[in-house]
């Protein structure tokens, strides 16, 4: 019996004549996810990406290097696979010859394969480190502050994430949840690396019907917390969840019920976070009353929530969404600096999360060996961005930024090779990037999909999916390492990624470095006997690789003791410190003060939001229905559309105000951009916020006219592109202010799903 991993699930494929008929859950999954019902029919569809093709104006050598304001409006030429490599090896050679390593920029974003060696980010990065270097991004979209802050004041956070108390140990121990941001079970179908076994859903459904733990919903979405009905809900506006946090610590310090002894063991800075709580340091006291004018919380309600907290076993938890807005590293660090008010930092049941609710691994349970590597090779260009800011480097070659406390500058990119990810789907205020994407000289795209990307590269290169292919597929803190076996053969002319820069390394010299002699087969045999020290190393033993590839699937043990989040270092600060400077939480970070940053200070602190004439707050969050963009076109995705395009949810009253009926299509707006979407109207959104998920593909009414509008619902075009703050320079999309109006008239077409136009190649001359 054979499966395949994707991120959203273990599947076993269903074959009828050699086609991809279906996609069965496995039978361990209590909590499948549908995501995998989008998969068979999309391996054929028209708009899968079947041979090599070149945007027309970039064949001729003549126009190649001065049309880029033309990608995405002209056709393409389908190419033979070799002379398709030539001209990528031409322009590879080009670029480092007359600009340097440092001019190409290796974008991939990672997510296109659960696989440990068809991930194609690894690969590409181990391409272009051994052609010399690039330029490279770092951080993440949905966790660009976080991934920032944390190391300063707790941990690094893939540590963190890995190590989150289990939730069979908060089942038994906690008794009061609160959920900044709520728990959606919606993007709990995911892992990096693959959801093998989905447990958020079940873990919460088993913690409300024994009736041990309450939970508290505090998010300006009643389904923020889906997976318990009858959790407690406090409408909060967004942006605001930092005021309401610090006003909670005031009630802790003002009343004496935060615990002096574990601050004093195992935090540093709480005189300075006390004296700015209680108003001695800027003369305003954060009370319950301070925060309602902000928050919309009533000052009763804050004053109780902190008294409940103090006397039950609590665990505060903050979801990613939060962190991805203007000063979206302050509720972060204020979830853990209100944690070690109540003391519970390392308790069963207690203490803070970043994260529940936002990946399936977090809780698991399970140890942190995540299986096979691919090795990336030595990096020999030190220059990277943060990865929410490719925008300004494009825009701003030379211009200095800050990140980090280091004082840096953008580099001159000239050619983008991206293999993995959806530009359009992540980056924000796309008629900016849209502009942006027109100045490198090469755009080179491994692509399955002719996605948005896809469509505005110069040079598209069909790639396999996760079902054409062998691969091990293998997660931390996820329950089984699968053996994927290709199930179907390549749609059209497609190759695997690692085939395709093998092809292109042996035109550049280096093939013999890039693939160490081995096939595919060979590397999969390679890095899983590679990570067995690893995995030996951790407490797993596993088999030799012929019994796991025979096996198909492997269980790996849990851990002989359950995890509790900071068990040891609560116990033994000192034989057990933390990766800060002062082994301690850092409640007040001297390192970060001393960057003098205005919009991130030395410790947690109320910024508010930017200013903004339009009404209402636009927020976006992860779908049901796909991840991310992948498989928009799919039967599942296509199914939740309304009136063909993205769900928007409204307020009931704020669509009635404006004459929005359930099913309209609507016009969402702002300076930057505007979409159309579907209207869907209800009592469980706070007034004056709408919501959309992310990840409807990106579909201009006119491609050739900057600042057109997208006819299915892409929320990118009215996000701002700024930085969460000059410490992070994370995603900052949840701070989107826009205006919705009915469309009046017939609405235009969704046409995205199409794929190009191709044409014939011209006869030589």
């Amino acid at each position: 019996m054979s499966y395949t991993l994707t991120h959203w699930g273990a599947y076993r494929p269903q074959l009828q004549g050699g086609r991809l008929v279906g996609l069965l859950p496995t039978e361990w999954d209590a909590a499948p996810s549908p995501i995998g019902q989008s998969m068979p029919a999309a391996q054929d569809a028209p708009y899968r990406v079947r041979r090599p093709a070149v945007r027309r104006s970039f064949l001729k050598p003549a126009t190649r290097h001065r049309s880029g304001h033309l990608r995405g409006q002209e056709p393409f030429v389908e190419l033979p696979w070799d002379e398709a490599l030539d001209l990528v090896a031409q322009e590879l050679q080009r670029v480092r010859e007359q600009h340097g390593q440092e001019a190409i920029f290796g974008g991939s974003y990672g997510w296109s394969s659960a696989g440990r060696f068809h991930h194609a980010q690894s690969q590409l990065h181990r391409f272009l480190n051994g052609f010399g270097g690039y330029v490279a991004s770092q951080d993440s979209y949905s966790l660009g502050a976080g991934r920032v802050l944390m190391p300063h004041i707790v941990s690094p956070m893939d540590a963190l994430l890995q190590s989150h108390t289990a939730w069979e140990v908060l089942e038994e121990h906690c008794e009061l949840f609160v959920a900044f941001g709520g728990v959606p079970v919606r993007s709990t179908q995911v892992s990096p690396g693959g959801a093998s076994d989905h447990r958020v859903g079940p873990a919460l459904q088993r913690m409300a019907a024994a009736g041990r733990t309450r939970f508290v919903n505090i998010s300006p979405a009643r389904d923020d917390l889906d997976g318990v009905p009858q959790a407690e809900w406090i409408p909060i506006r967004p942006g605001t969840d930092t005021a309401l946090m610090l006003a909670l610590a005031h009630v802790l310090i003002s009343e004496q019920r935060h615990d002096s002894a574990f601050l004093a063991r195992h935090t540093v800075g709480f005189e300075a976070v006390r004296d700015y709580v209680l108003g001695v340091s800027d003369g305003v006291p954060k009370t319950p009353q301070w925060q309602a004018g902000l928050t919309g919380v009533p000052a009763d309600t804050a004053l109780t929530l902190a008294r409940r907290m103090a006397a039950s076993r609590t665990m505060v938890n903050c979801t990613y969404s939060l962190q991805r807005a203007v000063h979206g590293e302050q509720p972060f660090w204020m979830t853990v600096t209100l944690a070690a008010l109540l003391g519970q930092i390392g308790l069963p049941g207690g203490g803070f999360g970043l994260g529940y609710g936002c990946m399936n691994y977090v809780g698991s349970g399970y140890g942190s060996f995540s299986g096979a590597r691919l090795p990336q090779g030595r990096k020999a260009v030190s220059r990277f961005i943060p990865v929410a800011r490719i925008v300004d480097m494009l825009l701003q070659p030379g211009q200095p930024f800050e990140y980090n406390g280091q004082h840096l500058r953008y580099p001159d990119i000239r050619l983008v090779y991206w293999a993995g990810g959806n530009f359009f789907h992540h980056h924000q205020d796309l008629n900016r990037a849209l502009g942006a994407w027109q100045r490198p000289e090469a755009i080179i795209t491994h692509e399955p999909f002719w996605t948005a990307q896809a469509l505005r590269s110069d040079v598209v290169l069909p790639a396999t999916t996760t079902l054409e292919r062998n691969d091990i597929g293998s997660a931390g803190s996820e329950r089984f390492m699968i053996a994927m076996k290709a199930a179907v053969p390549p749609v059209g002319e497609a190759r695997d990624d690692y085939a395709i820069f093998s092809a292109l390394a042996q035109r550049l010299g280096f093939a013999a470095e890039y693939t160490e002699g081995r096939t595919v087969d060979d590397w999969l045999r390679h890095l899983y006997e590679a990570a067995r020290p690893r995995a030996e190393a951790t407490g797993v033993d596993l088999p030799a690789f012929d019994a796991f590839w025979a096996d198909d699937v492997l269980e790996l043990p849990r851990p002989a003791q359950p995890i509790v989040m900071l068990a040891e270092f609560r116990a033994d600060p000192e034989r057990h410190p933390l990766p800060t400077p002062s082994g301690r939480i850092e409640l007040f970070s001297q390192t970060i003060a001393d960057f003098g940053l205005a919009d991130c200070p030395g410790h947690a602190t109320w910024l508010p939001q930017p200013p903004s004439d339009w009404p209402l707050q636009l927020l976006s969050h992860q779908p049901a229905t796909r991840l991310h963009s992948q498989y928009d076109g799919g039967s599942l995705s296509q199914a939740s559309k309304v009136a063909g395009r993205e769900p928007l949810t409204l307020n009931r009253q704020d669509a009635q105000e404006r004459g929005i009926a359930d099913g309209d299509v609507v016009r969402v707006f702002n300076d930057l951009g505007a979409f159309l979407a579907g209207a869907v109207l209800s009592d469980g959104l706070l007034r004056g916020v709408v919501r959309i998920a992310t990840g409807a593909w990106f579909d201009p009414l006119d491609p050739a006219r900057a600042g057109s509008l997208c006819k299915h619902g892409n929320p990118n075009l009215v996000a701002p592109d700024v930085g969460s703050s000059q410490l992070a320079q994370g995603c900052a999309a949840q701070s989107a202010r826009v205006q919705v109006e009915r469309w009046v008239g017939e609405a235009p077409p969704v046409t995205v799903f199409e794929g190009p136009g191709f044409e014939a190649r011209p006869a030589p001359g």
